[in-house]
């Protein structure tokens, strides 16, 4: 039987690092975080990465594990992050994910492989040097003639996914499609009870996110931004494409207008909280913690604590 485990998913600013921390200190956890951003260093006020205050001595997992010039994939977070499962329950200790970023916990907790791949492959520069000279169309084209049902779900400017097609089947001499198939037949890798939260209001959501935004411009987001970019962060990697940072680095490298950008921050961030509830509705089995005008944290941790010793938690 796959080993129980407790998630905390929900959207944005929802209060799920605070509600882990309070979980895992009543019922000795360690926490696993699920943010695509909170891996990278040096980029702590944009990611709202807990502080050492916030953690309260628990300790958490999957934070400053990549550097923000580095192309961090699911596949490395699976490959990471199930180590720290399986260590945390070898201790003995309950591991609790805690994040918004619904495919890292979709693929962690199903037992989802991965095809083997190496950024740095002489198929990889091969291919992406291809696509830069020939474009999406071309290659798309080809990909169709061996895999086209993976063709047909891309676009010709979805250059990464068609590299990343090609050169799975070029490496492997299976497609992609057929990899997908194999991995969804397989057992999940964890029995997770997941606990989503979310407002009763999306008013309150959105005050709260902006609240948020207003917080990490005091502690001083625009002057994390400038030094990622001073140390030589390219604007177009995937760190330097999060919210928060994108805006942030185009108002610093443009008008200099940051005001202007923490406004366009919280637009952004709303729309992304829009579409993480969406995601995580698609779990049906997912217990429900709805928060009023703010969190209380107090019922929360009682609730949840309901809904583990239903779980067998």
């Amino acid at each position: 039987m796959p080993a129980k485990i407790l998630v905390i998913s929900g959207p944005t600013a929802s209060g799920k690092t605070r509600l882990a921390v309070e979980l895992a200190l009543r019922h000795n956890g360690e926490v696993v975080s699920a943010d695509s951003m909170q891996v990278y260093r040096r980029m702590d006020i944009g990611t709202a990465k807990p502080t050492a205050g916030e953690m309260r001595g628990v300790p958490h997992h999957m934070l400053d594990v990549a550097d923000p010039e580095e192309d961090f994939s699911v596949a490395r977070y699976v490959a990471m992050a199930s180590r720290c499962v399986d260590g945390i329950l070898a201790r003995g200790r309950l591991p609790i994910l805690a994040g918004g970023t619904g495919l890292y916990l979709d693929s962690l907790l199903s037992g989802r492989t991965f095809a083997a791949f190496d950024g740095a492959s002489p198929l990889r520069a091969q291919l992406e040097a291809r696509i830069r000279a020939q474009g999406g169309t071309a290659l798309l084209a080809e990909l169709a003639q061996v895999d086209p049902q993976a063709a047909g779900r891309l676009h010709p400017n979805d250059e990464k996914r068609i590299v990343r097609a090609l050169e799975v089947y070029l490496s492997t001499g299976k497609t992609i499609t057929q990899h997908n198939r194999e991995t969804q037949a397989l057992p999940p890798r964890y029995d997770a009870l997941t606990i989503t939260l979310s407002f009763q209001r999306r008013e309150d959501m959105w005050a709260r996110i902006d609240r948020r935004v207003d917080e990490m411009m005091d502690r001083g987001l625009a002057g994390e931004v400038q030094a990622l970019l001073d140390s030589g962060v390219p604007d177009r990697c995937t760190a330097m494409q999060a919210i928060g940072y994108k805006e942030m680095a185009a108002a610093l490298r443009g008008d200099g207008d940051t005001a202007a950008a923490a406004q366009e921050i919280k637009l952004r961030s709303r729309q992304y909280a829009k579409r993480q509830l969406t995601w995580f509705r698609r779990n049906r089995a997912a217990r429900q913690l709805v928060w009023g005008p703010s969190p209380d944290f107090a019922a929360g941790l009682q609730a949840s604590t309901e809904y583990m010793e239903e779980f067998g938690i």
